[in-house]
């Protein structure tokens, strides 16, 4: 074996190893529990885990072993899991290890552990993770026991079913109680040092109150500071100057300077500048802590999602989903989402749960089976009774889904990054330069100004102008009924520089549009039958067509909705169709102006259409006429050309409009014109565009009447609030700006911090003062800055 350097400590969770006995491929390990998992992690070829972060993992020794017998019991788990449907569960975990990014690499690639996890997502502000796993193949209580193994450990209680509550870090209550306390007496004891007392008393006990100062100190720097220690170390061990070296070296730094002179009796030391200045840094952290809470926070699904449902009753009417109650009965039509756990009372359900387990494979349901919130309907309209109230978190969650994300480049983001990497490196570098410099010119400053320079540049602030003032910009928006899935998502907003625009139930209107039939008298039960298909899809044609029809509807089977073209059913075996001219066995369409139709056919013959008149939004015309000034437009629709020459003159002639596009042609369209180095925004009714609002850049769903939520989505805007949109856009790119304002404010601060701190005009103190208040003065001017132009604009 090679030769090993006894001095290492653990290799897993860095921790001393007192016996050194315990060694695998040359590491070191304190306790058998970590050495287990080193073994698991290199046998799965996981060992990337320890690249990322020196010494990442949490130690296992003295760690006893839980018994979670419990979690086999159906009705614990029942409470417990998310979904659980066909073979396929879903669960949500409190891990309170995870603390690095190293956590989150390998909760987020547990599946290479064990066969039959599926998925996995953290959120690390929270400390969770959201786990997907086949039951068949591993048990709840497997998933379990693999996460202790791994150091892990999920903190499960039947409230985890329940309201979460917010958990308080009460051991930064305490290191702020301990260094505050010693702080007030250090400063107390120090005061006749302040003044020249001659009083014989006091000079005779300033060796005693120095001692009694330095034992003060001795828990401050110990327990109070230890985080900056700990992060410190690990740090450097990876190879890696974070933020907290330079804070930790000044504290070291002052400590045994102090000591050093209180020994030595050669002077009083610095303790009163070390206990405030470690006093100061930990409120500064209960700040900062708090304003990454705010940035985190979960949206109430109430207000985020404006969507509607099918309340049935005496008569059929559209309810907001919030409005829902355990007990009512609504109805889903094809491609629609549950939007809450319930019990199918009629119809034939085929359920796609990939919006909750990434699986998208259907399930059938027969009447009184129970279907979990976040599936969608595949087929004819469900009837459904809901057993659970709507959750207020869980739909945003899945909206938040890893599986639809987009991952682009962010400008701010790696900028944030690339500055924090090298910062820590440049202040380094300039507190030695000016140390060395009051060496020579006056050398009882050097430690004061040393210490300064560490303590008062802080990337912090850098750190928080751009996610604090998207977050600020998500809460305006919100306000204004426009609901954008997160911060990263208002950036590449910003970045838009080409429209697309569906047309039925985007710039059309439901309500409003006038529809005649032209064509041979239907029978009765032919109407009826029709009514049926309407009422079963989502299509926008088709909310007109079943609000259009006389009331009656007959129990139809085999019923099919084909994107882009039409829908299908049979009644006593004689067939039906509804939808375009082609679908409808037309053989040549005729040239058609200002009107889009819908075409009927029975037995694979044509027997007439429905002429829409559209209503277009009011005001949707000239808020594509405004538009036009800084962007490049056209449509993508699936209906025919017959609108075309009136929407030709508002997009003008440089615009190319496309009609009679299939799905597959939108999506086709988007990325040629990605391809040119065009940044698109997708404006769709959400289900039938559901591909090509994933393929854009940008991607929002219009919002009116109907359940037309598609997790596709980046943005769903309210359709009353659609002739804002420009304001919108324009909002977006004027918060790019300040986020560049309050990245100069930043630069600026830490410069004039530096120069007065190099100078010798800073002490310790001040500096740990200032350095949270440049983070109170970032999130005041980001959060002002952005309301202010709000307020401009009439968001």
């Amino acid at each position: 074996m090679a030769d090993v350097d006894l001095n290492l400590n653990c290799f897993h969770c860095g921790a001393d190893c007192p016996d050194k006995t315990l060694v695998l491929n040359d590491k070191y390990f304190c306790c058998l529990g970590c050495k287990t998992v080193y073994e698991i992690l290199n046998s799965h070829n996981m060992a990337e885990y320890y690249e990322m972060n020196i010494a990442p993992g949490q130690t296992r020794l003295n760690k006893k072993k839980r018994d979670f017998s419990y979690l086999e019991k159906p009705e614990i788990q029942q409470q417990l899991l998310d979904f659980s449907d066909d073979g396929i569960s879903v669960i949500n975990l409190f891990l309170p290890a995870i603390h690095c990014s190293s956590c989150i690499w390998l909760l987020e690639h547990i599946n290479h552990l064990k066969d039959g996890i599926l998925h996995s997502q953290v959120n690390f502000a929270k400390r969770s993770a959201r786990i997907t796993f086949k039951h068949d193949l591993i048990s709840l209580i497997e998933l379990v026991e693999l996460l202790v193994a791994i150091g892990y450990e999920p903190t499960i209680s039947l409230e985890d079913a329940g309201p979460k509550k917010n958990k308080i870090d009460r051991s930064l209550l305490y290191k702020i109680g301990i260094a505050g306390f010693a702080f007030g007496n250090v400063m107390i004891m120090a005061l006749p040092e302040y003044f020249d007392y001659e009083d014989s008393t006091l000079q005779m006990f300033l060796p005693f109150f120095r001692w009694i100062m330095l034992g003060l100190s001795v828990p401050v720097v110990v327990f109070s500071a230890s985080e900056y220690f700990v992060s410190a170390i690990k740090g450097l061990r990876h190879k890696y100057m974070n933020i907290d070296v330079p804070i930790a070296l000044g504290i070291l730094v002052l400590f045994l300077r102090s000591s050093y002179d209180i020994f030595t009796n050669s002077g009083p030391g610095y303790f009163d500048s070390l206990t405030g200045l470690v006093f100061f840094l930990l409120l500064g952290k209960i700040f900062q802590r708090k304003t990454y809470d705010s940035l985190s926070f979960e949206r109430d699904y109430k207000s985020y999602f404006p969507i509607a449902v099918t309340k049935l009753g005496d008569k059929e009417e559209s309810i907001a989903v919030s409005d829902l109650k355990t007990g009512d009965r609504i109805l889903i039509r094809n491609e629609e989402l549950i939007p809450a756990d319930c019990i199918l009372l009629k119809g034939n359900a085929l359920i796609d749960n990939s919006f909750v387990t990434g699986e998208a494979t259907p399930i059938k349901k027969i009447s009184g089976d129970k279907i979990f919130a976040g599936g969608k309907q595949l087929g004819e309209a469900i009837e459904v009774e809901i057993i659970k109230p709507v959750n207020q978190s869980y739909l945003t969650q899945l909206w938040n889904h890893a599986v639809f994300n987009k991952t682009e480049h962010l400008d701010f983001k790696n900028f944030t990054d690339r500055i924090s990497k090298h910062f820590t490196i440049a202040i380094m570098i300039v507190a030695t330069m000016a140390a060395g410099y009051w060496y020579i010119v006056d050398s009882s400053k050097v430690f004061t100004v040393f210490t300064a320079i560490l303590i008062v540049a802080c990337p912090c602030a850098l750190a928080l102008s751009a996610p604090f003032t998207l977050g600020n910009v998500l809460r305006i928006f919100g306000r204004n009924k426009f609901f954008v899935k997160d911060a990263n998502s208002v950036e590449r907003l910003a970045e838009i520089n080409y429209l697309v625009w569906d047309k039925t139930g985007t710039l059309t209107a439901s309500h409003g549009s006038k529809l005649q039939f032209v064509g041979p008298a239907l029978a009765a039960e032919d109407v009826a039958v029709f009514k049926a298909m309407a009422r079963q899809s989502n299509h926008p044609l088709s909310r007109m067509l079943f609000n259009f029809l006389p009331e009656d509807v007959l129990p139809i089977s085999d019923f099919k909705e084909f994107p882009g073209k039409g829908t299908e059913a049979a009644l006593n075996r004689k067939k039906f169709r509804l939808g375009a001219a082609s679908f409808c066995h037309v053989k040549q369409e005729e040239k058609r102006f200002n009107e889009t139709r819908i075409y009927l056919a029975i037995e694979s013959e044509n027997v007439g259409y429905f002429k829409v008149q559209n209503e277009y939004r009011a005001g949707v015309f000239d808020l594509i006429k405004r538009l036009n000034n800084s962007f490049s437009q056209t449509v993508l629709s699936g209906d025919g050309a017959g609108e075309r020459d009136v929407l030709q003159p508002v997009f003008g002639d440089k615009s190319t409009l496309y009609f009679n596009q299939k799905p597959a042609d939108k999506l086709a369209l988007i990325e040629k014109l990605q391809e040119k180095s065009n940044r698109v925004l997708m404006v769709g009714d959400g289900l039938n565009d559901a591909g090509a609002l994933k393929q854009s850049n940008f991607g929002i769903s219009i919002s009116e009447d109907v359940n037309a939520f598609s997790p596709a989505c980046d943005a769903i805007l309210d359709a009353s609030k659609i002739t804002d949109l420009d304001k919108y856009l324009i909002f977006a790119q004027k918060a790019k700006k300040i986020i560049i304002a309050s990245f100069i404010l930043s630069f600026s601060y830490n410069l004039v911090g530096l120069s007065f701190a190099a100078a010798g005009l800073l002490s310790p103190v001040v500096s740990a003062i200032l350095m949270p208040l440049s983070s109170i003065t970032i999130v005041v001017f980001v959060t002002l800055a952005s309301n202010w132009v709000a307020k401009k604009m009439n968001l």
